[in-house]
């Protein structure tokens, strides 16, 4: 049986320690992830991680494209499909071109439509996987498998097991954040735990466009964090020491509620939470305040643009997380979910995107921050290669394309094949356990090594399958 983070001993004065700083009403322990100490051997907070091998990449950010981007539109080039269009295909509909031109770009001559111009140049920096593909053709459970790595049962997410494994290099910021998510396709749990402790999962924050602005983070700003304290009930503002009271009397009945069980995720979680909750009062307004960019960093970005603005903050605030110090940040985008119009819709997605993720590419370069932030691009699958009204595409999970940049993978590289027509992944081919598997790995963990311990049998984010495309590597 392999050995688990979760098997490792820890001494159990941690918890006594942390309980006698709660009944004395000084607030929790300095140091946040009691659960996760106590599980893992590490807490949440700046520890060194407990790495398998050296890692190519301290961080994440993911570029979720929520619906399904067609590859044959956009980075899998498949001229024989234009010599098909109209014809019938093998799949009970005729084959379908794409209505946009590819192009040859970088010292890579990497074929890229022309719906992604500014990211185009940055062609020597992506890595291509041409060879996806996943079990299930429909959205939700394709999305959650994307996420978690089954789609049949809950379990924990990418980002929880990325938590788990390394910790959070922040003690103001959660670790895990995932920005705009879905609220359909699998909620919450595509940003879950599932049985890890509850510390470990993501936390949701939502970035509107300038037309919205997000109300709650400027009253955070004006110093208006708590108007009603902890319990909203109570129809009075309260200071902060006041609130800092209140939370250690909360704290501390938490404390006596785990001193009784002595094991309790709930109870470990909840005390976690709060804590963080109180902390990210001050951080959260510092980082998602854009106000100090500069116009021209703005400019890069496409904030104050149309169509650009909403994801242009997005992928700025991803920046600024991933400078304070989250591990594993994801930006949510939908949908992509064409089966018609898709010459107008798929168009503005791509304009949507384009821009700003070129901007948070070229900032994080200069930044010297590629070279260690994993970049992820896609969605659950792929579109159809036909089509049966010739303005949109069905799902498809047999083949599709998703990328990565930075992070210690190969730029300018064309990992994995579809068939002549785009429609099944042939040569180099990748499941979503291997997606996974290779992410770990990046990250410096052992997908087969990181595990705990759950109902009798060690659980981990790639099942029973999963191998590291070592091709990809830089």
């Amino acid at each position: 049986m392999k050995q688990s983070f979760c098997d490792q001993p820890t001494p159990s004065t941690s918890r006594r320690e942390a309980l006698r700083t709660l009944s004395a009403g000084f607030g929790y322990l300095a140091f946040t992830g009691l659960a996760a100490a106590e599980a893992s051997g590490h807490g949440l907070g700046p520890d060194v991680p407990q790495l398998h091998f050296e890692p190519r990449a301290k961080r994440v950010i993911f570029l979720c494209m929520r619906g399904g981007p067609s590859h044959v539109d956009t980075f899998d080039y498949k001229p024989h499909l234009k010599q098909a269009h109209g014809r019938p295909s093998n799949y009970g509909a005729p084959w379908c071109a794409s209505p946009w031109n590819f192009h040859q770009h970088g010292d890579s001559g990497m074929w890229i439509s022309e719906l992604f111009p500014n990211l185009a140049r940055h062609a020597d920096d992506l890595c291509l996987l041409n060879g996806m593909h996943c079990d299930q053709p429909a959205h939700a459970q394709a999305f959650i498998q994307m996420h978690t790595g089954n789609f049949q049962s809950v379990r924990p997410s990418l980002g929880a097991w990325t938590l788990y494994g390394l910790g959070s290099e922040s003690q103001n910021l959660p670790g895990f954040i995932s920005i705009n998510p879905p609220t359909a396709t699998g909620g919450a749990q595509n940003y879950g735990s599932s049985f890890l402790p509850a510390a470990f999962q993501g936390t949701k924050f939502n970035i509107q466009d300038s037309s919205q602005r997000n109300r709650r983070i400027d009253r955070l700003r004006r110093g208006e964090a708590n108007p009603y304290g902890i319990n909203n009930a109570v129809n009075q503002r309260i200071s902060r020491t006041q609130q800092r009271e209140q939370l250690n009397l909360i704290q501390a009945l938490n404390g006596e509620k785990l001193s009784r069980d002595q094991h309790n995720p709930l109870v470990e979680g909840a005390i976690e939470n709060l804590e963080l909750a109180f902390r990210m009062q001050d951080a959260v307004p510092r980082v998602m305040d854009i106000a100090g960019e500069t116009e021209e960093t703005l400019k890069l970005y496409g904030i104050n643009e149309d169509p650009t603005d909403g994801f242009g903050r997005q992928c700025l605030i991803a920046r600024r997380l991933a400078e304070a110090g989250v591990r594993f940040i994801e930006l949510g985008h939908g949908s992509w979910d064409q089966h018609s119009n898709i010459q107008t819709a798929l168009a503005d997605n791509c304009a949507e995107t384009d821009k700003p993720i070129a901007g948070l590419l070229a900032d994080l370069k200069r930044r010297d921050l590629l070279k260690d932030t994993l970049i992820l691009w896609g969605g659950e699958f792929g579109r159809t290669p036909y089509s049966d009204s010739g303005t949109g595409r069905d799902h498809n999970h047999k083949g599709y394309t998703m990328w990565m940049a930075g992070g210690g993978v190969k730029g300018g590289f064309q990992y994995g094949r579809t068939d002549q027509h785009g429609y099944e992944a042939v040569e180099g081919k990748m499941h979503i356990h291997d997606w996974h598997a290779t992410i770990l790995h990046l990250l410096g963990l052992d997908h087969e090594r990181l595990t705990y311990l759950y109902a009798g049998r060690q659980m981990r984010l790639t099942d029973v399958a999963g191998s590291v495309a070592t091709d990809i590597l830089s």
